[in-house]
């Protein structure tokens, strides 16, 4: 019987433009969404992540909920645009109905959010984010990177049919025992109004990712610029991010009004991808998109050894130093794999998906 998860057998040439683990792409995105959004931003350090509770519960979330976006993204035949509304869908599925962090005025990690920004039932400031986080950095950002790794199989499904429902209904079931764990364990269950508009923003991300036009980001006339140029935006797109919500609310001391926080972020990201959708990217290598992929996982990487050295933090980092070298050695690898054969993003023959 084939596996639900592979939709074709793997040719020579699929084999020797993976990473070097043969490993399938699947695989490969199921384990490193998780690693990125919890394990490198250190969210959750490796005495944690490596847990095997926490471990299974984490991969079912980040890397089914990668898969499910990536599947819907290429079976819609739909481009980097939808990516991100799906992944904007994924943080409120996340964040509102599992853990229920955007209600709960007591969620362990608010830090100076704690209180900023908080109306009717909601952390506003927090939930908006937290939605362009997952967005970004646990969906799109891992996302590209595998199809980046097999270049081959960038534009065919990853799973059958019967594989998605399999992954789905994993996700989902993550994401109900999750609710009802840290439901018991936190003491807190969020009012049912605020509740619903979480699941209304999600299917609400969802529609529209299926709604928005194919070529969305793919009519850029602006000259492609060199993989490093995009390599800096990128870096300091997610830099002037984390310092809009993570530094300006330390400012407020009550005088900030946390409605200028949201109205900073949201147009900044939102400048950026649009910035961005203004280059031709039709007539872009992949050494470019490998360039602007990388920037924000070197802000991560950079940052990952000095919450080791934090001794502030309550829970044991021991071992983000190590996440940083292996991390750094993994791009390392791939820009090397990539360099020695940059292909066209657009001229790339992939795969057919099997029936």
């Amino acid at each position: 019987m084939p596996s639900p998860f592979t939709c074709t057998p793997y040719s020579l040439r699929d084999r020797s433009m993976t990473m070097g683990f043969g490993v399938p792409p699947w695989l490969a995105l199921l384990l490193l969404a998780p690693s990125m959004g919890e394990l490198l931003s250190g969210s959750a350090p490796p005495a944690e992540f490596f847990q095997p509770f926490g471990f299974t519960i984490l991969m079912a979330l980040y890397g089914c909920g990668a898969l499910v976006c990536r599947e819907l993204k290429t079976r819609w035949r739909k481009g980097v645009g939808s990516l991100v509304l799906l992944g904007c869908g994924y943080g409120v599925l996340e964040e509102a109905l599992m853990v229920a962090s955007f209600y709960n005025p007591g969620w362990m990690d608010l830090g100076v959010l704690a209180g900023f920004g908080r109306a009717l039932g909601v952390n506003w400031v927090w939930a908006v984010e937290l939605t362009i986080y997952h967005a970004l950095f646990s969906v799109v950002t891992p996302v590209l990177l595998v199809e980046l790794a097999y270049p081959s199989r960038k534009g065919a499904p990853w799973l059958t049919d019967r594989g998605l429902k399999i992954v789905a209904a994993l996700l989902l079931l993550d994401v109900v025992v999750g609710f009802v764990l840290f439901g018991t364990m936190l003491g807190y269950w969020p009012p049912p109004a605020p509740y619903l508009i979480g699941v209304v923003a999600t299917l609400g991300f969802v529609y529209t990712a299926h709604r928005l036009p194919s070529g969305w980001a793919r009519k850029g006339t602006r000259p492609i610029c060199r993989p490093g140029f995009y390599t800096a935006v990128g870096f300091l797109a997610a830099l002037a991010s984390a310092l809009t919500f993570g530094w300006l609310p330390t400012l407020s001391d009550g005088l900030l009004h946390p409605l200028l926080v949201c109205v900073v972020g949201i147009p900044l990201v939102y400048g950026f991808v649009k910035y961005l959708a203004g280059f031709e990217w039709r007539k872009a290598n992949r050494s470019q998109l490998m360039g602007l992929v990388s920037g924000p996982v070197l802000l991560f990487i950079l940052f990952s050894p000095l919450q080791e050295l934090d001794a502030s933090r309550p829970d044991d980092t021991s071992g983000m130093i190590i996440v940083c070298v292996a991390f750094t050695l993994l791009l390392a690898l791939l820009w090397l794999k990539i360099r020695r054969d940059d292909t066209p993003i657009s001229g790339i023959k992939t795969t057919e998906p099997g029936t």
